[in-house]
């Protein structure tokens, strides 16, 4: 969740197999799970718990699950004064009504989506639908499934996105595309153009207690206040694309502010905008490598102030509502939960579903309810906490076999902590069964393995608070294994696969070589290097270190200066002996390839131009030769030469070539002919031309 960074410390090291011995070598090293923050503690399994951003696991929305399977998406619920609820569904326009934990079809239309329910004249519902513009009335006593027809046709209309209903002034306002035109319909069904904007789709629309009517917008992400017909400003242009949910706070400390959800889909859902048409295709969610957008929450104050209250990087949001006390609720776009904020802008996460969104809340005095969407399911709020909120952890991962110590509960009020452990993620049959509950810090019992998760239940006393818990261990002692040493020039990059451009410029000469090497290291212990060289053919090793040095980084700049040219060979020693007790540590050992060493340039020897004709031999006391080339004095022109064999691979080259693309004509023709090694070291020479 946005704000907050996890605090869980364990190494993540990639997959490794578990040890088994009677007796294994353990790490010195105690390493610790810490969890005491929202990233920390989400992630797993909520059931009637929340989790807030203050790092917190208290009691929670707790839901009851009523499937409905006609339908993949509700769009937008109603709650009737029988205490029933009405479900506007897609991908076929219908109405179901939920009552006494049962769900009936009551409505259909020939529209793809039901997309907004709302209470009207005379206290009947209206349905709004796309793509075909059409409002619908519902009688309040509707049991059995019937066809409705249309109760207005809004012109140049195809979605109603959202309806909201003036009781003062007995108004009903419609949002709208593609035009995005909001229109006023009166009691009798006439229809007029409220407000016009430059949009192409207006998708909600709420009416405050003095009248003015808010609407939001699809495509810039404008907010409007509309206070008469054509009269309108925008109260603020958010950085996203639509202005998804209005909530108006009627109760509370902050009645009578605006409450405003803004998404930026990240370019995921353009072709699919407006938002709420896009959840006829598949989700973003669907395609990993698509983001899920980034939702905000805002409130206005009374005094028109901006107010952020909460940021989602991970998904846009789907929902808002207010509580009966004013509280904002929002529900995510992707992986289907429920966020609250309060004034301190603590953030917590209140529900988490195992459908993809949250498409209605409702959170009255006389009802609540949460609606998941793909698959569809109505969720009953039965209360908070209880019996059955039990907070579970995600897998927790220390990378390799390990041995679990204490458990350090924080905690307000009584909790039970269980734990189990097992080799597979996700957790399978042949995990651990949970262990014994703890009720204060202590002894895991949970037996060694690389993964471990954690459980607390609420049942004993629905006030506790989880505050955090730690958990330490120690993984099996695994030895670090050298994979590659390398050496090269300093700061040269020696892990490039890259090719070398052709006739490409030999390097600048350094007597200073850059070794570096690369390691498995399973268990992340510290590690000490010791670093030795000999000559190719040479049994006999030298330390490149001074005796008492402790070198632990991954690499070492030689300086090569004052060794005798040729060919060497480097060796690296890893142990892990500063992170173990004597007698535990391991190591392992991994020479390079052949390095040269070479600081002398070459030497160019019968050098001769006759005419057009340019020969010489260039020798290196090591060798090979890399490059030889020419040019005219007092010309930054260089041309390469062809040694006679073709190919640049041996201590001394010969060349022997026509040069008359090069040189000019005329006696007083000087060239310069230049030769490196393969270690960058060059030589120049002039040569004048013989007739």
């Amino acid at each position: 969740m946005p704000t907050m960074n996890s605090k869980l410390v364990a190494p993540l090291l990639g997959a490794a197999l578990a040890l088994f011995g009677a007796a294994p070598a353990l790490a010195v090293g105690t390493r610790t799970f810490v969890l005491d923050t929202l990233d920390s503690f989400k992630g797993g399994e909520l059931k009637g718990v929340a989790v807030g951003s203050d790092g917190t696991v208290r009691a929670g929305l707790s839901l009851a699950n009523l499937p409905i399977i006609e339908a993949t998406t509700a769009w937008d619920s109603l709650l009737l004064s029988d205490g029933s609820v009405l479900i506007g569904t897609g991908p076929t326009g219908r109405v179901h009504r939920i009552k006494d934990g049962k769900a009936t079809l009551v409505a259909e239309t020939d529209a793809l989506g039901v997309s907004t329910l709302v209470l009207g004249f005379d206290g009947l519902a209206f349905a709004g639908s796309f793509p075909d513009g059409k409002i619908f009335k519902l009688a309040p006593d509707t049991k059995d499934a019937k066809k409705l027809e249309p109760w207005v046709t809004l012109p140049e209309t195809e979605d109603v996105w959202e309806l909201a209903y003036d009781a003062k002034n007995k108004a009903l306002y419609a949002a709208t595309g593609p035009e995005g035109r909001l229109y006023r319909i009166d009691a009798a069904g006439k229809a007029e153009v409220y407000f016009d904007s430059e949009e192409s789709h207006l998708v909600s629309v709420a009416v405050a207690t003095d009248g003015k009517v808010y609407a939001g917008s699809s495509g810039k992400a404008l907010l409007y206040e509309i206070t008469a017909v054509g009269r309108a400003r925008v109260v603020h242009d958010f950085e996203g694309d639509d202005v998804r949910a209005i909530a108006i706070a009627q109760t509370g400390a902050h009645a009578g502010a605006i409450y405003a959800v803004a998404n930026d889909y990240r370019g995921a859902l353009k072709q699919l905008r407006p938002p709420k048409r896009a959840r006829m295709a598949p989700s973003p969610s669907d395609d990993k490598s698509m983001k899920a957008g980034h939702g905000r929450l805002v409130r206005f104050g009374k005094d028109g102030v901006l107010e952020r209250l909460l940021d989602d990087d991970e998904t846009h949001f789907a929902s808002l509502a207010l509580d009966a006390a004013g509280a904002p609720y929002v529900g995510t776009g992707a992986e289907g939960r429920i966020y609250t904020v309060d004034d301190n802008h603590v953030t917590r996460l209140v529900a988490d579903t195992e459908e993809r969104q949250i498409t209605a809340i409702l959170l009255g005095e006389k009802s609540r309810h949460v609606i998941g969407s793909d698959p569809l399911v109505y969720h009953d709020v039965t209360g908070q906490g209880g019996e059955a909120a039990v907070w579970t952890s995600k897998v927790l991962d220390a990378g390799l076999r390990a041995h679990f110590g204490l458990l350090d509960l924080t905690a307000d009020g009584q909790l039970e902590i269980e734990t189990r452990s097992g080799n597979t993620d996700p957790p399978d049959a042949t995990w651990s069964e949970w262990s014994k509950p703890l009720a204060t810090s202590g002894k895991l019992e949970s037996p060694a393995a690389r993964f471990l998760q954690l459980r607390a239940r609420f049942a004993r006393d629905p006030s506790a608070v989880l505050r955090g818990l730690r958990v330490a261990f120690v993984t099996d002692n695994a030895r670090a294994v050298l994979t590659e040493v390398a050496a090269g020039e300093k700061d040269t990059d020696t892990g490039s696969a890259s090719v070398p451009a052709s006739g490409a410029q030999p390097s600048e000469p350094s007597s200073k070589l850059r070794l570096q090497w690369k390691l498995d290291n399973p268990d992340s212990d510290e590690l000490r290097f010791r670093l030795f060289f000999r000559g190719d053919k040479s049994p006999r090793w030298t330390s490149l270190l001074e005796p008492r040095e402790v070198l632990t980084k991954r690499e070492y700049t030689w300086e090569t200066a004052g060794l005798p040219e040729g060919r060497y060979r480097v060796r690296v020693d890893a142990t892990d002996e500063l992170a173990n007790a004597p007698g535990q540590a391991t190591q392992h050992s991994l020479e390079s390839q052949v390095v040269l060493v070479d600081n002398t340039p070459p030497r160019l020897e019968k050098l001769s131009l006759k005419g057009s004709r340019l020969a010489g031999r260039a020798t290196d006391g090591v060798g090979p030769i890399q490059r030889v080339e020419l040019a005219l004095v007092g010309d930054n022109a260089w041309y390469p030469l062809v040694p006679t064999d073709g190919v640049f691979d041996e201590a001394t080259e010969d060349f022997d070539l026509d040069v008359s693309q090069v040189i000019t004509t005329g006696p007083d023709v000087f060239v310069v002919v230049r030769a490196y090694d393969a270690a960058g070291n060059r030589i120049n020479a002039t040569v004048p031309r013989q007739p």
